[in-house]
C-alpha cells in the first residue's frame, strides 16, 4: 500500500545503469497532489522572477580550474517526455531499510546545526556532525552555491554524508522551518553508496512534516529532465578532475513560492509557501556545508568521510569546496553574504576554512576523514 502511494503510474519507465528505475509520471499525478491543500492547486510552470544578477557572473574562470558539466546517470538510457516528471521509483527494500514506514524518507529530529548553542554534551546525543559556513541577522529570500561533488565513504549503513545548503526560519525548537538541497550518500535511503542529488523540507523541526525528494507531498516538480534522488555523474577525483553543481533556491517575489534551480539550465520546481510558517515570509539564517551521522561504531568516532574525506588545508583538487556563495536579499538581488561565520563541532574530525577571491567570490573548503589519531 505504501509503495502504491509513493509510486505513481508512469507513462514510461527508464532503467538506469546504476539499477534505479526512473518513472516518467504525468506532472499532475505527482505525489505533491496527495496533499489536501493542493487538491485544486494550479501548477506554476515557471517562476515569475529569477533573482537579479543570476546570469551576469563572470564566465572567465581560469582554465586550470575549469569544471565540467554534470548530468544524471539515467540519461544514458532515455529521457522523460514533456508534461511528465522523472521520479525515482521506491522499491520494497528501500522501505524495509527504514526504521519504520512512517519514518521512511525523513531525517531525524535535531539535525540542523545551531551554531549559537553548542553544548558539548549534546555532541554525541544525536550523532550529527557538521562543518558549515552561515549567515544570520537579516531577512533572506534565497541562497546559491557551487558545490564540489565527491563520493565520501560511509562506515555504517545507517550513517550518511551530505553537502548542502539550508534555508532556515524560526527557532531551533519545535517549529524550525527548513528547505535543503545538495548531494548526499545515504545507503539507508537509497540502498547504495552513490552520490545523489537531493532536497529536503520540514516545517516542524523534522518531526511530522517534510521528507527527502518527492517521498511525501510538498515539493511540486515542473522539470522533466532531472530526477530528485538520482545519481550524479561524474564525481571528482582526488588530485584529478573536479566536478561541481550549482544549486539556487529563491523565493519568487510575486507568488511567494520557494523555487529550486540545478545548474544554469534546470529550474526543477517549487515548495509552495503555505507548507511553512516562518518561511512563508522569509528566512532568518542560511547555512552551507557538510553533515555526517556519527553512530560511534565500536565506541569510537566513525570513519565516515565528509566532503572528499580530506581536511581544508589540502586545498583545490583534494579538499571539497563550496564557492560563489550568495544570498538573495529583499529586492530579489543575489549578493555576497555579509558577516559570514563558520562552525564545526569537532575540528579534529571535520573542519571548515572560509576565504574570498575574485574568481570564487566567497568560498570555503570543508570536510575531513572523521576517525583519525586526533579524532579517536
Amino acid at each position: 500500500y505504501h509503495l502504491k502511494r509513493l509510486n505513481k503510474a508512469p507513462l514510461a519507465s527508464i532503467e538506469s545503469p546504476d539499477g534505479d528505475i526512473i518513472d516518467c509520471v504525468p506532472i499532475s499525478s505527482q505525489p505533491a497532489f496527495d496533499h489536501p491543500l493542493l487538491k485544486n492547486h494550479t501548477i506554476q510552470t515557471r517562476p515569475a522572477y529569477h533573482p537579479e544578477g543570476l546570469y551576469d557572473e563572470s564566465k572567465v574562470a581560469s582554465q586550470k580550474q575549469r569544471t565540467q558539466t554534470i548530468t544524471q546517470m539515467w540519461h544514458q538510457n532515455g529521457l522523460c517526455q514533456e508534461n511528465t516528471i522523472p521520479i525515482r521509483r521506491t522499491k520494497k527494500e528501500d522501505v524495509f531499510r527504514a526504521s519504520s514506514i512512517r519514518r521512511y524518507g525523513k531525517k531525524t529530529h535535531l539535525s540542523t546545526p545551531n551554531p549559537s548553542s553548542v553544548d558539548p554534551a549534546m555532541l554525541n546525543e544525536n550523532g550529527h556532525q557538521h562543518a558549515i559556513a552561515y549567515v544570520e541577522g537579516d531577512k533572506y529570500y534565497g541562497a546559491k552555491a557551487t558545490i564540489n561533488v565527491w563520493q565520501p565513504s560511509i562506515q555504517q549503513g545507517n550513517e550518511f554524508s551530505l553537502s548542502q545548503l539550508w534555508i532556515l526560519g524560526g527557532s531551533f525548537g519545535q517549529d524550525l522551518n527548513s528547505i535543503e538541497a545538495g548531494w548526499q550518500v545515504s545507503p539507508d535511503l537509497y540502498g547504495d553508496n552513490n552520490t545523489r542529488l537531493f532536497t529536503y523540507w520540514t516545517s516542524d523541526a523534522y518531526q511530522a512534516t517534510g521528507c527527502y525528494n518527492l517521498l511525501c507531498s510538498g515539493f511540486i516538480q515542473t522539470n522533466n529532465q532531472i530526477a530528485m534522488g538520482a545519481s550524479i555523474f561524474p564525481i571528482s577525483n582526488y588530485g584529478g578532475s573536479q566536478y561541481d553543481i550549482n544549486i539556487l533556491v529563491w523565493k519568487d517575489p510575486k507568488e511567494g513560492n520557494w523555487w529550486l534551480q540545478f545548474g544554469n539550465d534546470y529550474v526543477l520546481g517549487y515548495w509552495p509557501s503555505f507548507l511553512f510558517s516562518y518561511l512563508a515570509d522569509s528566512a532568518s539564517m542560511i547555512e552551507w556545508g557538510g553533515e555526517v551521522v556519527n553512530t560511534e561504531p565500536d565506541g569510537s568516532h566513525t570513519s565516515t568521510q565528509m566532503g572528499s574525506g580530506h581536511f581544508p588545508e589540502e586545498g583545490f583538487g583534494k579538499s571539497s569546496y563550496f564557492k560563489n556563495i550568495q544570498v538573495v536579499d529583499s529586492s530579489n538581488n543575489l549578493k555576497a553574504p555579509r558577516g559570514i561565520g563558520s562552525f564545526t563541532e569537532q575540528s579534529n574530525c571535520y573542519d571548515v576554512q572560509n576565504g574570498n577571491n575574485g574568481d570564487w567570490g566567497t568560498y570555503f573548503y570543508y570536510g575531513g576523514p572523521g576517525k583519525n589519531p586526533n579524532c579517536p
